[in-house]
């Protein structure tokens, strides 16, 4: 087995019990009669939970331990490639899902002109106002994008790191349009004035973009363009409404093959050189052939499967409480709650959990995410569970009362989502949701109950449709919230299952 011979100093895997037998006690003694501190020595004998017994000969390793080490440390750095790499093979995921549906980038425009639904495997998307995908690709030089509508947008780079945003959260735009030129950062071109200009570490970048309604697509058809630098524009319009396609990363050892592509693609001035390091001792290094069989192969297939299940613990039960949006009343969390930076940064230190909790389920980073300020962004709380901590069963019925006058200036949402995909619920609903858009029944002290159930209750609901035999998670929505809701002084309840 192609395992790589080097020692990680600490192991959050392995819970090491160290006890010494009269063999190893005869060891250190021979040790302690030089005065050499016993702390710093090997017994003969380490017992481990993680690998069983570690045998030595006066502190040399046998060959059985090195072999068991050494798979257990590619196992565990595989493990750690897994769960840091999973905003790039999501990015990955999302921009070879475009490629799928014959989208080009610097050319196509993936646009949702009737909504997304179920049909789409796309991370915890919502149904209710249009999205716009595009991939941009900077390794030949600048791209244009000349926007003249009123949009939502951003950029994110092929390691999901956050670059700009376009239309109403760049201050230069409002909302009003622009005309922004997307620069690789080691591009030493000339660079013509009248520009919104970003750079990007990395070559390919995804630009997302939101518009308010469906009444808007045809303005934004009528006059976006998008073209290389110089180069008069070649472009196509993607509808993917209802179109069967997947964004989302693998959960087994194909993941690695992701990472991998990812990596051959990108310069490798892009990332962080010690995860570029850590993943080099599984085999994937820029330049190199990453083909794993046998006992290599087998041991990424374990670490994908003990990855994906960390990722799903952190996703489903934050053990991070401080991500509990109204702290322990409540099951509603928000997964950079503990930080509000679209960084996961917080006194010095990145919030790991945190951060694989979010990519998980989620696709899209920029500092709106976590505006605070009155009137601005979006918040978004999920849930897995009912009021007394039961995972959401899709064969059960459940409601949750919103109190009156929700602090907001546009609408709030609830949506359903597989807990499988993280993707829209496959329900006969094809909104997969229900919000204040439309027509809400109101109770008579003007609060709103929602009913989460597999068939619709009688009479005049607001119901969301839940599958039978399938679990489920709820993301609740607040477009443009105001202070009262960023001071947790408006509180929305758990559900309740009837």
């Amino acid at each position: 087995m192609n395992l790589r011979k080097s020692v990680l100093t600490l192991s959050l895997l392995a819970l090491t019990q160290v006890a010494c037998s009269s063999t190893e006690n005869e060891s250190i003694s021979s040790v302690n009669s030089l005065s050499v501190p016993e702390n710093i020595t090997t017994p003969n004998i380490v017992r481990t939970q993680a690998v069983g017994d570690l045998n030595f000969t006066d502190g040399y390793p046998s060959d059985e331990t090195m072999s068991k080490v050494q798979r257990y440390m590619f196992v565990q750095r595989a493990v750690n490639a897994f769960v840091d790499g999973i905003p790039i093979s999501s990015m990955h995921a999302m921009l070879e899902g475009g490629k799928s549906l014959g989208g080009k980038a610097n050319q196509s425009v993936l646009i949702s002109e009737s909504l997304i639904d179920k049909n789409s495997l796309w991370l915890t998307p919502n149904s209710t106002t249009p999205y716009i995908s595009i991939e941009v690709d900077v390794k030949n030089g600048p791209v244009v994008l000349d926007i003249n509508s009123a949009v939502l947008g951003l950029v994110d780079d092929a390691f999901f790191k956050y670059v700009g945003d376009i239309g109403l959260g760049n201050p230069k735009d409002k909302g009003k349009g622009g005309k922004y030129l997307l620069v690789h950062d080691s591009f030493e071109g000339e660079i013509p004035s009248g520009f919104i200009v970003l750079k990007t570490p990395t070559y390919r970048n995804w630009v997302p973009m939101r518009l308010n309604s469906t009444k808007d697509v045809k303005q934004f058809k009528d006059t976006f363009k998008m073209h290389p630098l110089g180069q008069e524009p070649k472009m196509d319009f993607i509808d993917f409404s209802s179109v069967k396609y997947n964004t989302i990363h693998a959960n087994n050892e194909d993941f690695y093959r992701e990472l991998n592509a990812v990596i051959q693609y990108e310069p490798i001035t892009a990332g962080d050189s010690h995860y570029r390091g850590l993943i080099a001792e599984i085999g994937i290094e820029k330049g190199k052939e990453f083909n794993p069989q046998g006992e290599q192969l087998a041991a990424l297939k374990e670490a994908a499967g003990i990855a994906n299940v960390h990722a799903r613990n952190e996703a489903f039960r934050p053990t991070n409480k401080d991500v509990y949006f109204y702290g322990d009343d409540r099951n509603w969390f928000l997964p950079f709650g503990s930080t509000m930076s679209h960084e996961f940064t917080k006194d010095g230190k990145v919030f790991i959990d945190d951060k694989t909790a979010f990519h998980y389920i989620a696709t899209g980073i920029t500092p709106l995410m976590t505006a605070q300020f009155d009137g601005a962004g979006s918040s978004y709380l999920v849930t897995t569970q009912d009021e007394k901590g039961a995972a959401l069963d899709g064969n059960e019925t459940y409601t949750i009362t919103l109190p009156p006058t929700p602090p907001m200036k546009r609408f709030w949402s609830f949506m359903v989502y597989d807990n499988q995909t993280r993707s829209i619920l496959p329900t006969e609903q094809r909104s997969g949701g229900f919000d204040s858009t439309g027509e809400v029944a109101k109770n008579q002290d003007g609060s709103v109950t929602v009913t989460f159930s597999p068939t619709k209750p009688e009479g005049k609901v607001n119901w969301v449709q839940t599958l039978s035999n399938k679990g489920f998670f709820v993301m609740f929505r607040m477009y443009s919230p105001t202070q009262e809701w960023h001071d947790r002084k408006y509180m929305i309840g758990d559900l309740i299952k009837q």
